[in-house]
């Protein structure tokens, strides 16, 4: 293997030859002239040519030192342009960020806070990926992940993304028109209900608050979806009673197509979180971070 050339040698040398004397060198640089005296000797030794003709009114470039010092100043110009591009880069945020998500998420936060990176940050690439599913990101190569605030895993780094979210329960006109209208939450054993299927196969035990206590109740019916978009469809359909996030059914039951009941049961569950593994980000995360956090 070639040896490494001294690189702190040659940008002396240059700057030698740019101040047009040891001593501007040196008043320029802060460093001693004894110093880089020494320095270009020593360049001079080890490449085994003459660079510089010192005369005590003047310094002279030899013909080697007049082609060692155009090849410098033209790498070390390159070098310079290279360092200013990656400077770019850290005050331009660019590159491509994964996010893992479920399609509430998306479509409620992700999307809307995110749009503007259209205008900001136009060299940002988002990969909004859309899972009901726990994934783990690191061995999946997301770069980050979309949870409720119980969910997410230890030894991720959480930021809150979205409020407080309010859970509804909710049917169809005709539903309540067939099995009335559930008055407390023991009555819901007399619902069809859609149940929302976990990652595991299991379904989620609704979970409503009475006497200042949650309870539970397990849904029983003939469909178990897992998406809670789904479950609002599924309940616009008349297949029974869902328990989903209330923004998602907003618009539903502002024009009726469905009907809420026991609110004053309903859960309010911890927003939203952005996490991911570590403090040391790119700055195009930091981008997302920065727009998203509340």
């Amino acid at each position: 293997m070639a040896k490494r050339e001294n690189y702190n040698e040659l940008y002396l040398f240059m700057q030698v030859v740019r101040e047009g004397s040891f001593t501007a060198a040196a008043q320029r640089l802060g460093l001693a002239q004894s110093g880089i005296s020494r320095s270009v000797r020593e360049l001079e030794e080890r490449l085994g040519v003459q660079l510089l003709v010192r005369t005590t009114r003047k310094l002279s470039l030899t013909h080697a030192g007049e082609q060692l010092y155009r090849t410098a100043e033209s790498a070390f110009d390159t070098l310079n342009t290279g360092l200013a591009t990656l400077a770019h880069y850290r005050q331009t945020p660019s590159g491509t960020v994964r996010i893992n998500a479920s399609q509430h998420a998306i479509d409620k936060c992700l999307l809307p806070k995110l749009a503007i990176f259209k205008q900001r940050y136009p060299d940002i690439r988002l990969e909004l990926m859309n899972e009901s599913r726990f994934v783990d990101i690191i061995a999946e190569r997301f770069d980050a992940g979309v949870r409720l605030g119980p969910e997410v895993g230890q030894g991720m780094i959480a930021v809150r993304i979205t409020p407080d979210m309010e859970m509804a329960a909710v049917a169809a006109p005709e539903h309540f028109r067939r099995y009335g209208f559930p008055q407390a939450p023991a009555d819901l054993v007399a619902h069809p209900c859609i149940a929302y299927q976990l990652a595991d196969g299991s379904d989620y035990q609704w979970e409503l608050v009475q006497d200042g206590k949650i309870i539970t109740h397990r849904p029983e019916g003939q469909w178990a979806l897992s998406d809670s978009y789904m479950e609002a469809e599924a309940a616009r359909l008349g297949l029974g009673l869902a328990y989903v996030p209330v923004e998602l059914v907003a618009d539903d039951l502002e024009r009726g197509t469905l009907i809420r009941v026991l609110q004053r049961y309903s859960l309010r569950m911890d927003g939203l979180y952005l996490y991911y593994p570590h403090r040391n980000v790119s700055p195009a995360l930091r981008a997302v971070i920065d727009t998203l956090k509340i």
